[in-house]
C-alpha cells in the first residue's frame, strides 16, 4: 500500500487534534482523503462534499501539482508523496485605508 503525507491548513488542524500533517495509506487522492475522514471524522464534509467529491473551494495538490488537472480523486499517489490541502481564502473589502 502507498503511504503519503497530507499537509493540513491551519483552519483544519483543529479537527485533527492540532496536527499540521498526517501520514496515511492509499493509492489515489480519493483513497487518502477518505482515509483522512475515517481517521478524523470531525473533518467529514469539510474537504469532500455529500457526493464524495472535493468541494469546489478546496484544492488538493500532489507533490506540487493540482490534482484536479491530473485525474482528481482518481489521481495516482506515489509512495512518499506529499498532498497539500488548500481551501480558498476570501476576504477584505478591496478598499485601502
Amino acid at each position: 500500500m502507498t503511504s503519503a503525507t497530507l499537509r493540513l491548513p491551519t483552519p483544519l488542524r483543529a479537527f485533527c487534534g492540532g496536527q499540521d500533517e498526517v501520514t496515511l495509506e492509499g493509492a489515489t487522492v480519493g483513497e487518502l482523503l477518505r482515509a483522512l475522514e475515517r481517521e478524523h471524522p470531525d473533518l467529514r464534509g469539510r474537504i469532500l462534499d455529500e457526493n464524495g467529491e472535493v468541494r469546489r473551494f478546496v484544492n488538493v495538490f500532489v507533490d506540487g501539482a493540482n490534482a484536479r488537472g491530473n485525474g482528481g480523486l482518481d489521481a495516482d499517489v506515489r509512495d512518499g508523496s506529499q498532498l497539500t490541502i488548500v481551501p480558498a481564502v476570501a476576504g477584505g473589502s478591496g478598499r485601502s485605508r
